[in-house]
Formats: structure tokens, C-alpha cells, sequence
């Protein structure tokens, strides 16, 4: 699976990618700008979200992924705080996945891509 990680935090991607995504295709982003420009010139899966970026909120490239016909693919919240996860299901994330119970984002992979087919 090809996974486009637009988080800010590189210990905390760094960490969870070895821990948790070891087994995919992760492409990390820490900025909105990044995420537009990685998600323009490559295919991914899935995309897991960030609220708080170098050079905005999360939720401007939800909104931005949703607007763009030609990406379709499930984004999945994955701040620390409630307040973004929401802000970022409003703008369009399909699932959260707090960053304090990132065991569990294989179980919603899974189900994020059964989902879309």
C-alpha cells in the first residue's frame, strides 16, 4: 500500500512508520504545500493527516484532495487532539486515528481500503 503521511513531527513519523507501516509504501510530507505536490505527482492509497503544519491546518488539503476530481483516495485523521481530528472529518477525512492509539491504524488501513472498493 502506498501511503502519503503529511505530519510535521519526524520522530513521531520516523517512530510509527518503523513501528506500524513497516510493511508499506510510506511517503512523509511536513507541509500542506508538500502534501498538494506529492499527492499532484504520485498515486497513493491512503492519506493520513496532520492537523497542525509548518504552513497551515490539515484540513486546507482535506478540503484541497476533496475539490480535486482526480484524487480519490481515503484520508484518515491522525492528530493528537480531538479538536483537529474534527476539524479535519469536517473538511472530509473519511476515519480518525488519534496519535495515542496508533496501534490501531493497520485495523483501519484495512478497513479504509475495503471500504473504497
Amino acid at each position: 500500500m502506498r501511503i502519503l503521511f503529511v505530519d510535521n513531527h519526524p520522530e513521531f513519523t520516523d517512530v510509527v512508520t518503523r513501528a506500524f507501516l513497516s510493511k508499506h509504501d510510506v511517503v512523509v510530507v511536513a507541509t500542506i504545500a508538500g502534501a498538494c505536490g506529492a499527492a499532484q505527482a504520485s498515486t497513493f492509497d491512503v492519506a493520513l493527516v496532520d492537523y497542525d503544519l509548518d504552513d497551515g491546518k490539515g484540513d486546507d488539503f482535506v478540503r484541497w484532495v476533496r475539490a480535486t476530481s482526480a484524487l480519490r483516495f481515503p484520508i484518515i485523521a491522525v492528530s493528537a487532539h480531538a479538536d483537529g481530528n474534527s476539524a479535519l472529518v469536517r473538511a472530509g477525512a473519511d476515519h480518525v486515528c488519534s496519535k495515542s492509539e496508533f496501534s490501531k491504524i493497520a485495523a483501519l488501513l484495512d478497513s479504509a481500503l475495503r471500504a473504497r472498493s
